[in-house]
This record gives C-alpha cells, sequence and structure tokens, in this order.
C-alpha cells in the first residue's frame, strides 16, 4: 500500500484509508490532557457511585491498567472508547472481578463511605454488589430455550422461583421474548440475542450494567433497538450503565460521559457529547 493512504479516522474507512492501531495510540497519546481525580468527580456530579482510584490491574503478571482513576454518578453511563488494546475491557474486567488487581481499589455506594469491593469475587459482586456483566455477542446457550437462558441468569437466587419469576418480569418487559419464549437460542436473530444477553442480566435486578461492545456484529437496524433499550434501562429503570463500545460515534452521543483509553491510561474525559465536538477525538475515532 501507498505511504500517503488518506487517513479518515479509526476504523471510519476502507482497509486503505483507516489509521493504524499503533498510530492512533501514538496520536492519542499525542492529545493525552491532563486529567485530576477532581475533574472525574465533576463529570459525575461530585456524588459518584462507582469509583476506581490508582487502579493497576491486568491479567498473570501482565499490567494492563497503569494507575486509573474512574468515576460514574448512580443513574449515569459512561463510554469507553480507544484504540485496541488500550484496556477498556480490561476496566470492565477489573470491575467485575474477571482480571487480577495489583493495586488500588474499586468500590460503590452512595454518599463518602463507600464499599470496598476490590478483591469480591464476580459471583459476589452480581449477588451482594448488584453488578451485571453483558459479554459481547455469543454468550448466549445455543442449544438452550430463551426462557430457560433466562432461568439460567438467576443462577444466583436463593430458589429456582425466584429465577423464574424474574424471568417473568421480563417477559412482561420485552413481548419479542415472550414470543419466543420456547424457541432454542441458536434461532433468533441477531437483534434478538442481544436481547437476551441483556435480558438474562436483568433477571438479578443488578443496580450496575458493564456493557462490552453492545452493538459489535449487529446490523444497523438492531444497533439503534439496543441503544433504545439500555436508554431506557438508565432513564426509565435507573441502571448505572459503563460501556466499552467500538462504534464511538453512537457509543458517544449515547452516554452521559465518556472517557478515552491509550495504552492503560486516561487520556481524555469530558461529557459524551462534548467529545463528539472534539475534533481531535473525531479525527482519531469518528471518521472525520
Amino acid at each position: 500500500m501507498s505511504g500517503n493512504k488518506r487517513s479518515t479516522g479509526y476504523h471510519g474507512g476502507s482497509v486503505d484509508t483507516v489509521i493504524s492501531v499503533e498510530a492512533v495510540t501514538r496520536q492519542a497519546a499525542e492529545i493525552a490532557q491532563k486529567i485530576e481525580a477532581s475533574d472525574l468527580m465533576a463529570l459525575a456530579n461530585d456524588d459518584p457511585y462507582i469509583v476506581l482510584e490508582d487502579l493497576h490491574a491486568g491479567y498473570g503478571q501482565m499490567e494492563i491498567l497503569h494507575g486509573l482513576n474512574l468515576a460514574v454518578a448512580r443513574k449515569q453511563s459512561l463510554c469507553l472508547i480507544g484504540p485496541n488494546g488500550a484496556g477498556k475491557s480490561t476496566i470492565l474486567h477489573a470491575i467485575f472481578g474477571f482480571n487480577n488487581i495489583f493495586s488500588g481499589s474499586v468500590k460503590i455506594g452512595d454518599g463518602p463511605q463507600k464499599r470496598d469491593i476490590t478483591n469480591l469475587t464476580a459471583q459476589s459482586k452480581l449477588k451482594q454488589a448488584g453488578i451485571a456483566y453483558i459479554l459481547q455477542d455469543k454468550s448466549v446457550f445455543p442449544g438452550m430455550t430463551v426462557e430457560e437462558n433466562l432461568w439460567m441468569g438467576g443462577f444466583l437466587k436463593d430458589n429456582p422461583s425466584q429465577a423464574k419469576e424474574a424471568a417473568e418480569k421480563v417477559f412482561e418487559k420485552y413481548p419479542r421474548l415472550a414470543a419466543r419464549r420456547k424457541h432454542q437460542a441458536k434461532v433468533l436473530s441477531g437483534g434478538e440475542r442481544r436481547l437476551l444477553e441483556i435480558s438474562r442480566a436483568l433477571v438479578m435486578n443488578p443496580e450496575i450494567l458493564l456493557v462490552d461492545e453492545p452493538s459489535i456484529g449487529l446490523e444497523p437496524r438492531f444497533i439503534d433497538k439496543v441503544f433504545e433499550i439500555l436508554y431506557d434501562l438508565q432513564h426509565n429503570e435507573g441502571k448505572t450503565i459503563v460501556m466499552v463500545e467500538q462504534n464511538a460515534k453512537k457509543g458517544l452521543g449515547f452516554a452521559d460521559i465518556g472517557y478515552v483509553l491509550v495504552s492503560g491510561e486516561l487520556a481524555i474525559a469530558g461529557k459524551g457529547d462534548d467529545l463528539l465536538e472534539n475534533p481531535d477525538v473525531g479525527r482519531l475515532f469518528l471518521g472525520g
């Protein structure tokens, strides 16, 4: 390929026009801003519900996050964007307990006295701390029915009847799933599978939703529907959402606040709408 290819942004054009991950990482590091903890608190309305303090985390002995801070208010949404390998999903994993935390803390709660949940297991974080993780696509059980998949979402309930009661509430909320309750999950459309993945997480009635790439692999019409569902969960049911989204324009357009991650560190933080208008963010991540 020519060395004079035109760059139109990360994941924003043909193979010949997309900036390489290495170039995006380098250029994003060049525009990184000095971000104080007070800046993050202000974005969280000075009343955060989720707080990460000086978090160092990764996999095995490899550190991916280097002193990361994060603050999100109750009923607020945060979208994490950045090049591949920046540490976006690692943040979700650290909050939920899927990786190693070397130092720093994860805390949740209203007011100044928050609960330190850094070392809780993923199961404890789901059952006791009200945190649910919605994985990327293909996390449903294809050979099980829609109904059975929902029951599996309530595996930490004290007895199976509670899971079934919660599943019925999901069916009341989403008639589309109710109409397919006896169908095996493998016959669902991509949008229906994503709805099932989200709904399965709701069976435990979590306060916090960690959402990993909600638009991945979906047609545009299904993407819009998924974001409508997430909007309803935040604004009508009061869920707090921390999201990783490769479609930066869609994610920042949805979220109250956005963070740009580069090499495991926070490079830029701001309101979602402000990041959409930021020319550097637009050049690197929004395809223009």
